[in-house]
């Protein structure tokens, strides 16, 4: 499979085809550049950790929606057993942007919902490019009524450009139904734990993040606007989005220095959409340690937690005139 790298890892992508055509050599002569192959790769793991030491807040966007990049349906198969989608809002139609059901993870019977980006044009169109319509958060709400019902935890995994903006889509309240989802969270009554794993953009991904415990995978980004929106508003160009990027403070590190993010999950190197197996590990780990840790809190305690860990977003000063 195609890595598909980006274009700050040419040289990345350079030594990987020496190595590989080295490796062809080798089976094809019968020789043994074994050493030399190993030398290679040591080199390829030095490099790699050096370019992504130094990674811009654009280029850490760019990971975080590298086509190769896990989506939620990629964690599911890993991380969750016997888990059944459920379909439908139950009042328009079912959007296959929201992916929502019941599972374990590690013996824990919960609820998972997140957003589903498409692999290949089919798809991506079938799924709006994770993009979801207003029919798509009010199946993730009839699925959180049914968590708080059953006393069970919800995890949700972010992973979107922002909810989709089509006439259709606001006909049908779109605007209303992201509303309603903030509203039921903060007053759903079970634990949630929402990880960010690619792309969490505007509302279209707040609307299934508020949260107990919030998680963001390393070159993940969460932001309130894409960084082409925000240089098209300032700049007047989606050229400047680079720059727009650098000024939102979206990347884990910036976000982290300002307590928006709970944890960080570290990626293996090169990002998520190399191994999938390790990340999705990562990702059940988390997991794990946060549902054990908000298990033995009460109903009332989990609430105020929620309204407090809210309360304590974002400063602002009031200067006398």
């Amino acid at each position: 499979m195609s890595l598909n790298y980006l274009e700050f890892e040419k040289p990345i992508a350079e030594l990987e085809e020496k190595i590989i055509e080295l490796q062809r050599v080798s089976e094809n002569r019968s020789l043994n550049f074994d050493d030399e192959i190993e030398k290679m790769r040591t080199k390829n793991r030095v490099l790699t950790e050096e370019i992504f030491s130094r990674l811009t807040s654009w280029q850490v966007t760019q990971i975080a929606r590298h086509p190769l990049r896990p989506y939620t349906l990629d964690y599911v198969e890993r991380i969750c057993t016997e888990f059944q989608e459920l379909h439908g809002d139950r009042m328009f139609g079912d959007d296959p942007a929201i992916v929502a059901g019941i599972g374990k993870i590690e013996g824990y019977s919960v609820v998972l919902i997140g957003h589903q980006k498409g692999r290949d044009t089919r798809e991506r169109t079938r799924r709006n490019f994770g993009m979801p319509r207003p029919e798509g958060y009010r199946k993730a709400q009839r699925v959180m009524q049914l968590a708080g019902r059953f006393g069970l935890p919800v995890i949700t995994l972010i992973d979107t450009a922002g909810a989709y903006p089509g006439v259709g889509a606001e006909e049908r309240g779109q605007s209303e139904a992201i509303a309603r989802s903030l509203e039921l969270m903060a007053s759903l009554k079970t634990p949630i734990i929402s990880v960010v794993i690619g792309e969490g953009g505007s509302g279209g991904a707040l609307a299934i993040g508020v949260c107990d415990h919030l998680v963001m995978l390393e070159y993940a980004v969460y932001s309130v606007i894409s960084p082409e929106g925000c240089a098209s508003i300032l700049w007047k160009s989606a050229d400047k989005a680079a720059d727009a990027a650098d000024a939102m403070k979206m990347t884990t590190a910036e976000l982290s220095k300002h307590g928006l993010v709970d944890e960080v999950i570290k990626e293996p190197l090169g990002g998520a959409h190399r191994n999938y197996d390790g990340a999705a590990e990562s990702v059940r780990s988390s997991i794990v340690s946060a549902l054990e840790n908000l298990e033995d809190m009460s109903r009332t305690e989990l609430l105020e937690a929620r309204y407090q860990r809210l309360m304590e977003l974002g400063r602002f000063e009031v200067k006398s005139s």
